[in-house]
């Protein structure tokens, strides 16, 4: 019965996933969801309240899995330095392989500026990745491997560097291999934080 309920939830979420990439968030109705993922209207309601909660389950289960590759990579890679280049080299992946999600990630910033509830969504991953990586590079500061700078500055500058990338890579998808540029973009970045005088 528990896996009946969950085969359920995850129809209406990639059904929900690929409407909202292909018509927008606006033009999706519940109707449109549960016609696609072959549910009633009720089996829709069990599972989500509503159509914001389907659209804030997809992006935090894509998120989730960003981060669990990029815990994995912290865990299995004490240099931070290379941790950094390996999660450049994961975001850029990302970036390329899932076209879907990144549609749905633009959707997701004009909705957050239109809803309080999806900007307060959006805005706590944002605010993560600011943490989690000034806190990566504090560590590399205090193991002596990158230079002591302002570990927020850096952080707020890595993230930017990433935004700015997804957001090219949206608008101009076939323009460049999107995960040579990010490797190569916090290349860059890093190649000024690396400390070289040990």
């Amino acid at each position: 019965m528990q896996q009946r309920s969950e085969e359920t939830r995850n129809r209406i979420l990639e059904a929900a996933n690929l409407l909202f990439s292909k018509n927008g968030y606006d033009a999706t109705g519940v109707a449109e969801i549960c016609e696609a993922a072959g549910v009633s209207k009720g089996a829709f309601y069990h599972h989500y309240p509503s159509k914001q909660a389907v659209f804030l389950a997809d992006m935090e289960n894509w998120l989730a899995n960003v981060n669990q590759g990029f815990n994995l990579t912290r865990q299995e890679t004490k240099d931070v330095p290379q941790a950094l280049k390996q999660m450049a080299e994961m975001a850029g992946s990302i970036y390329q392989a899932a076209d879907v999600h990144l549609s749905i990630f633009l959707e997701f910033w004009v909705q957050a500026y239109r809803d309080p509830v999806i900007w307060k969504a959006a805005i706590s991953p944002y605010r993560h990745y600011q943490s989690y990586f000034a806190e990566m590079i504090r560590e590399g500061i205090e193991q002596g491997s990158l230079r002591p700078v302002d570990p927020d500055h850096a952080s707020r500058t890595l993230v930017s560097l990433s935004l700015g990338l997804l957001m090219q890579a949206l608008f101009d998808p076939t323009g460049t291999d999107w995960q040579v540029e990010t490797r190569d973009g916090i290349a860059l970045i890093l190649d000024g934080l690396i400390r070289r005088d040990i």
